[in-house]
Order: structure tokens, then C-alpha cells, then sequence
């Protein structure tokens, strides 16, 4: 694996960096992927060069968060974010740095990333810069913070819940330090927005292991939501990765096992209703049309009502939606 591998826009930011006599990287998520010889997504960067000389190397980059080091440039492969190495100050928020600086090198830099497989970069000939034994990791099938769980958690709380999206993702196991931060740490993560709370979960929900979202509760990571029942059975959970892995099925899937409102998360319209009436989508479907219903006595209201319970029905057993057998029925 070497920079002949990445897609044409991240390859040519680093060829642009490196022409400028600035060092540059491919770090974390692109690199994990590729060592785990999985599909990989985005490819950022991280460089020496500060964020303003960034801005002058590529005219058309966009500062989406200058005060932190990070501006993304438009290429022919999607958008590619560049970071500039920094050294961050405290987190008063529990989810974004006081402040940073910019006067370290690469290994500082991977030192303050969340977990060990996502603190590696790929140097150009193929060399993976590796302080904290990410590799070791990955091989291990473990996720484990980068230095102290304790600090790492309490620095940014949205990293407990992409600690458990991640061992939905790979199959991984949280490493036991890690397991036991999270689970001091965990009311923390009412600090998080919930727009990140909701997108955390739903690509828990869309993985591989939807069930592990089900550690979110158990955790106490969705406490601040939700008055779960002490000792609440989750076991139905088991079945969400049989279902579509749309977010209509798996959030259906998740609310109907738990009891989580979906309401409480800024979802849309769409979504909410998918989840809250899944009948909708079945009534178009039913083997008994409104007419059907109409020459068997009904009317009005009880068509509406007739039609919903049949839906209802249907969800849970599709072979039974004949003629005959919703007519047995009603």
C-alpha cells in the first residue's frame, strides 16, 4: 500500500504539498481500511503546512474550520479534508478544543486521535507511521484510545459512542480499559448535539452488528434521552440484522425492541412516520382494496380502521396477505 493507491484528488494534494516542501500524510479512517483490506471512504490529509498556506496552495479550498487546522479542498475525487498537525488545549465542552496550536510534528498529532486504528498515516513509500500500535490492534480485533480512556472521553464524548459504531462496523471488542471509561464517562455524551448522537447511532443501526446498539443503553450512553426500564430486555434486538438495512427497518426494528421514542432525535418527517405507522407503506399493498371492503358491509371510519389493522397484521406475517385469508380475518 502506497500513495499510488489513493484516488486522483487526495494523490494530487499530497504531489501539490509535497512540491511546496511540505510534509503530508493520509491518516486515519483511509488507512485503517486499507490494512483491513476493506472498501475505504474519504482520504484526508494531515500536513506540516498551516492552514493559510493551505489556502494559498489550493484556491478553490473552502475554510470549514480554519480555527482548528482543517480546510477542504474540491477535487475530481470528492472533497478532501487537510488538517494541519496541532496540538489541541482543553475541552471545556466535552466535545471541541479550547484551542490549538500548530507547532508539533506528525507523531504529536496522532497522539491526540481517538483510538489506535485511527491514529496511523501512510507515508509515501508505503511506510505506515504507527506510534501507538494501531497495527497490533487491528490484528487483535481491539478498539483502544490512544493514551489515557479517561482523558480521551472526557476530551470529546461523541468518541464513546464511534467506539461502540466501530465495533459494530469491524466486529471488534472494546479493549478493557477502554470498556470501563466509557462506561464512567458515559453521561458525558449528553453534552453531544443530537444530530451526532442520532447519525452515531444510525450507522450503528446500519452496520453489520445493528444489535451492539444495543450496548448504547446498557452503557448508559442514551440515558439523558430515554428512561429505560432497569434490566430492560433488549433480546429482541437479535433480530435487526435480518431486517433491510434501511434506516426505516433498523430504527422500526430498534424502537419496537427498546421502547426509544424516535421523536426525541431530530429525524425527518419521513423517517418518523416510517417508524411510528410502519403500517402506512403495507396498506397500499393489502390483497383487499377498499372496494373489497365496502361490498363486505364497511364504510367511512371502518374501511380506515379495517385497513390499518390488516396492515398491521401483514407486518408481521406477509405470507397471510391473500384475499381469503384477510377476509378470515376482518
Amino acid at each position: 500500500m502506497t500513495w499510488k493507491d489513493l484516488p486522483a484528488g487526495p494523490a494530487e494534494c499530497l504531489a501539490q504539498l509535497k512540491a511546496a516542501g511540505k510534509a503530508a500524510y493520509p491518516v486515519g479512517g483511509w488507512v485503517r481500511d486499507r490494512l483491513l483490506g476493506r472498501e475505504a471512504g474519504d482520504v484526508d490529509l494531515c500536513t506540516a503546512a498551516l492552514p493559510e498556506e493551505v489556502m494559498a496552495l489550493f484556491p478553490a479550498a473552502v475554510p470549514t474550520g480554519l480555527a482548528h487546522g482543517t480546510v477542504t479542498v474540491p477535487t475530481v475525487s470528492g472533497n478532501v479534508e487537510i488538517t494541519t498537525f496541532r496540538r489541541e488545549g482543553g475541552y471545556a465542552d466535552a466535545r471541541h478544543p479550547d484551542a490549538v496550536t500548530f507547532d508539533v510534528g506528525l507523531t504529536e498529532d496522532l497522539s491526540r486521535r481517538d483510538f489506535t486504528i485511527n491514529a496511523m498515516a501512510l507515508a509515501e513509500d508505503g511506510t505506515v507511521v504507527d506510534p501507538f500500535g494501531g497495527r497490533e490492534d487491528l490484528k487483535s480485533g481491539l478498539i483502544r484510545c490512544v493514551g489515557k480512556a479517561e482523558r480521551r472521553f472526557s476530551e470529546d464524548a461523541l468518541r464513546m459512542l464511534r467506539a461502540l459504531r466501530f465495533k459494530a462496523q469491524l466486529g471488534f471488542e472494546l479493549e478493557e480499559k477502554t470498556g470501563r471509561a466509557l462506561r464512567a464517562n458515559a453521561h458525558r455524551v449528553e453534552k453531544v448535539s443530537r444530530e451526532r448522537l442520532r447519525a452515531e447511532v444510525e450507522k450503528t443501526l446500519l452496520s453489520p452488528r445493528p444489535q451492539v446498539a444495543g450496548e448504547m443503553i446498557e452503557t448508559g450512553l442514551l440515558d439523558h434521552l430515554y428512561a429505560f426500564p432497569a434490566g430492560a430486555d433488549l433480546s429482541g434486538l437479535a433480530a435487526l440484522p435480518a431486517l433491510p438495512a434501511t434506516p426505516e427497518a433498523r430504527w422500526r426494528g430498534f424502537c419496537n425492541a427498546t421502547g426509544f421514542p424516535i421523536a426525541i432525535l431530530p429525524v425527518e418527517r419521513k423517517l418518523r412516520r416510517a417508524v411510528e405507522h410502519p403500517e402506512a407503506a403495507i396498506i397500499p399493498t393489502l390483497a383487499l382494496k377498499p372496494g373489497d371492503l365496502m361490498e363486505l358491509g364497511l364504510e367511512g371510519p371502518q374501511i380506515s380502521a379495517a385497513q390499518k389493522r390488516l396492515a398491521l397484521h401483514v407486518l408481521k406475517k406477509p405470507g397471510e396477505n391473500t384475499k381469503e385469508k384477510l377476509k378470515e380475518l376482518l
